[in-house]
């Protein structure tokens, strides 16, 4: 196998320190393993938690080379041919640098091979982002043609998916739910019946009361926010409702009282991509990918060379309202890289 090309990389030095640009050599291709060259590398909440090391399953107390999905072509595999347009899942760690590089080694059972029609661009953008939404929305609630969905945390990339796929997928009703007032009216040009502003120091009773006048009774919630978002959105829930948590930026705790959730029978449960393989997420995917294609799913998305990481990462960190998109294939200037600074061995060789 031939020796694998030097590699321009994000690292990630502690919990909590910002991305820097550095040099790594990756090692040769092993058996199982396929050589991607990155076109596409979606910067996504889920990379900002982990490196934060404050995330709920995972933190990395050396550096390492984060990046959870990306979008490129193949250059050695054993079971894709040379110049393949894939999307590659990583599982970013000391051991195995990540997505947000010119150059990413993935395990073959996480590499789909990337369809006609779908820009790569938008392709990649879909990805984490799309699964969060659709999974919990069609797999974990059960989403039915005519039933109400209140999407909360809607004005994030997840949540303007959730948006289209609820109206796609039939839903009677879709309302939107979260605190930025472009991205609200955004919602309403891409399905949302209505939105609902989130406001400072409103409590949960006078919030249940306006979604009340929005959705009157949901059938699906899709949560984003928890906290006092969903407290009120517990209130509004019809008997038998289903109810997904995927985020807490509202807050880490809710309260739920038993007598509310025994009372309507509702269904609680929690999702996360990062425990769900690439082979259960590949349906998704693939449905996403074809409305895409034919121009029935919109993504806002931001694209920045790579160069510009670090300042993609704090846009990241306050809330786009949009997906951003690293572009290695950008990179072309590396006058200004941060210093550079020795790795564990287990990361490759860094130049």
């Amino acid at each position: 196998m031939s020796e694998s090309p030097a590699t321009t990389a994000a690292f990630i030095d502690a919990p909590g320190a910002e991305p820097r640009l550095g040099e790594l050599v990756l090692p040769a291709r092993a058996a199982g393993t396929t050589l991607v060259e990155v076109v596409a590398a979606p910067l996504n909440p889920l990379d900002l938690a982990i490196a934060s090391g404050s995330f709920h399953s995972m933190r990395h107390e050396t550096a390492y080379v984060p990046g959870s999905e990306c979008v490129g072509t193949v250059l050695e595999s054993d079971r894709h041919a040379v110049g393949t347009l894939v999307y590659a899942e990583c599982h970013a760690s000391p051991a195995r640098p990540g997505a947000l590089a010119t150059h990413v080694m993935v395990d073959d059972a996480n590499v789909l091979v990337l369809p006609n029609g779908p820009d790569p661009v938008r392709a990649a953008a879909v990805g984490n982002a799309g699964v969060a939404a659709y999974l919990p929305l069609i797999e974990r609630a059960s989403l039915m043609a005519g039933e109400r969905v209140l999407v909360l945390g809607a004005t994030g990339a997840v949540g303007q998916l959730a948006v289209q796929i609820a109206r796609l997928k039939g839903a009677g009703r879709v309302v939107g739910v979260g605190r930025n007032p472009q991205a609200l009216e955004h919602l309403r040009a891409i399905g949302a019946d209505a939105t609902v502003d989130l406001r400072p120091d409103e409590s949960a009773e006078e919030l249940t009361v306006r979604l009340g006048d929005e959705i009157g009774t949901a059938d699906v919630v899709l949560d984003g926010l928890y906290g006092t978002p969903l407290e009120a959105a517990l209130q509004v829930c019809a008997p038998g409702a289903r109810i997904v948590n995927i985020g807490n930026m509202a807050g880490p705790t809710a309260h739920v009282p038993a007598g509310l959730l025994r009372g309507k029978q509702l269904t609680l449960t929690g999702f996360a991509g990062l425990h769900t393989s690439l082979a259960d997420k590949e349906p998704a995917l693939r449905w996403l990918w074809s409305v895409l294609a034919a121009g029935d799913l919109h993504v806002q998305v931001q694209m920045r060379p790579l160069d510009e990481l670090p300042e993609a990462w704090r846009a990241q960190a306050a809330s786009p309202h949009a997906k951003c998109v690293l572009l290695p294939g950008d990179h072309t200037d590396r006058t200004t890289t941060p210093a550079r600074r020795d790795v564990p061995a287990s990361l490759g060789s860094e130049k």
